[in-house]
């Protein structure tokens, strides 16, 4: 009578809730689990039988995504059992790149929306609009906010509240925008549960839930080597050189969240310096002249790195609210600083450039965007007709390794590089993201730079090329409003400069 009263229908739920870590310690042998009774041998058989059978797609999905409750008891509902969220995680860590586009995919499909009752109730809005009946509009217009929730959006939201559950969809979402990337996952469901999932991380990563911290060579090991490892723009070569970036006159600043504790969402580097540095070697290869600083020495603060770690996190507002904040530390502790600047990175100049060159005649000894008598210059430097020695020299970086051909190619790149940046465009912003970013923060486009990066990748991408950013405090609330509203772009006068010779000379 006691097994027949424990297979009652509701004690099939709690033992298929269990079935999941009682088939681990069956396949081990072990007949007992601390704390419960002996198990009957039919419900170890039954158990053996479940976890045997591999779970589809269509289970985990259909088990762990919870119905959206009727709009009348939605304050009602009881919770989840974490059994589902646990499992549908579980789950989804175990499958494969390919598995977990196409997992995605049906989650967007198949858990989304309700269609059916938008349209009702839509059409029920515009006849409460006809009848000019405010309260009953509103009343609608409540319920069809409620069904305009996607179905996923309860899974996320459960999860979230998990332990590890925020890590968790974080490195979900870089999931799904790598599948999009790839287009492994693509149509218009995959990409609305992106956007819904990143207006959901925007609201928990909000400033105010954000924890800045300052990394110093006493920071705990593992979260100095996850920085490391996480820098995009300058790798780090050792640790010598990571212990001079957080050593003096250099800061390194992170935002953590408690809900995803040791991991560094963003890192900026900062070099305190005597003035605004115009090369990257300075920064990253030379020394600090001592160990202690002398807070005479500094008056410019350059942000020369900043790296998102988390690519779950990609449209998130995380980096401008961390250079916000770190300007404010920086006050504190240098009252002295009158400069902050950017040294950035120009990642997709060469790429352009080459493109913009390619699209040219190839049966033109001539160039558009080359003076003569330096395309005559360069043809006598490399032993090759024009066209030829461009596809030469910037298929890798080997003409940095030319004294000649640097100072000859420094004019025309310096003015091409300027219109990259400061013309080109996309949908009316900057096409360089580096740009957009910084104009975006309200920061003026103030220097570009000459052999500031003489690294490889910095040969590859920029030419070499670097330039500043300069934050003056006073106006980058309102460069910031003009740059959003209309589109444009605060420069300084070299750069104008080099615009204007851009448009004289060349024909693009």
């Amino acid at each position: 009578m006691g097994l027949l009263h424990f297979l009652k229908p509701q004690r099939f739920l709690h033992v298929a809730a269990l079935a999941q870590p009682l088939s681990s310690c069956l396949s081990s042998g072990i007949n007992r689990i601390p704390g419960l009774l002996p198990l009957p041998e039919p419900i170890k058989a039954g158990l053996r039988l479940a976890s045997s059978a591999p779970a589809t797609m269509e289970d985990i999905l259909s088990k762990s995504v919870p119905p959206l409750p009727p709009y009348e008891t939605k304050e009602k509902c009881p919770p989840l059992p974490e059994t589902q969220s646990l499992h549908f995680m579980h789950y989804y860590r175990a499958l494969e790149t390919g598995e977990r586009a196409t997992f995605l995919g049906k989650l967007a499909t198949e858990f989304g929306v309700d269609h059916a009752q938008v349209t009702e109730l839509s059409s029920r809005v515009v006849q409460a609009q006809q009848k000019r009946d405010m309260g009953t509009v509103l009343q609608v217009e409540d319920r069809l906010r409620y069904y305009l929730t996607p179905q996923y959006k309860l899974l996320f939201s459960h999860i979230s509240k998990l332990e590890g559950g925020m890590k968790f969809l974080v490195d979900l979402r870089a999931d799904l925008i790598e599948s999009l990337a790839s287009k492994l996952a693509e149509g218009p469901h995959i990409r609305e549960m992106n956007g819904v999932l990143r207006s959901m991380l925007s609201e928990w990563f909000s400033v105010g839930f954000l924890n800045l911290e300052r990394i110093t060579w006493q920071s705990p090991c593992e979260v100095l080597q996850k920085i490391s490892e996480y820098e995009a723009v300058h790798p780090v070569r050792n640790w010598t050189d990571m212990k001079r970036r957080v050593g003096p006159y250099r800061r390194c600043y992170t935002f953590g969240h408690s809900a995803m504790p040791g991991e560094p969402l963003i890192v900026l580097h900062v070099a305190l310096m005597q003035q605004i540095a115009s090369s990257i070697q300075a920064i990253v290869k030379e020394i600090p002249p001592s160990e202690l600083e002398d807070g005479n020495k500094i008056k410019s603060a350059i942000f020369y790195s900043i790296s998102l770690t988390q690519q779950g996190l990609q449209g998130v507002e995380l980096g401008t609210y961390l250079i916000k904040r770190v300007v404010k530390e920086l006050q504190v502790e240098f009252p002295q600083i009158n400069e902050f600047s950017s040294l950035s990175p120009i990642p997709g100049f060469t790429k352009w450039l080459v493109g913009v060159l390619g699209s040219q005649s190839k049966e033109s000894s001539k160039s558009d965007l080359f003076l003569d008598s330096e395309c005559k210059e360069i043809s006598d430097l490399t032993g090759l007709p024009f066209p030829d020695s461009l596809k030469r020299l910037f298929s890798s970086c080997e003409w940095m390794r030319s004294e000649r051909l640097v100072k000859t190619l420094e004019a025309p790149l310096m003015r091409l590089c300027a219109w990259y940046l400061y013309g080109e465009k996309h949908r009316g912003c900057a096409l360089n993201p580096v740009a957009n970013f910084h104009l975006q923060n309200g920061a003026v486009m103030w220097r570009l730079n000459w052999a500031a990066d003489t690294s490889p990748r910095g040969g590859t991408t920029s030419c070499g090329m670097m330039v500043n950013y300069r934050y003056f405090l006073e106006n980058t609330s309102a460069n910031s409003a003009r740059y959003l509203r209309t589109k444009h772009i605060e420069a300084s006068d070299q750069i104008l400069g080099l615009v204007a010779q851009f448009k004289k000379n060349s024909k693009l």
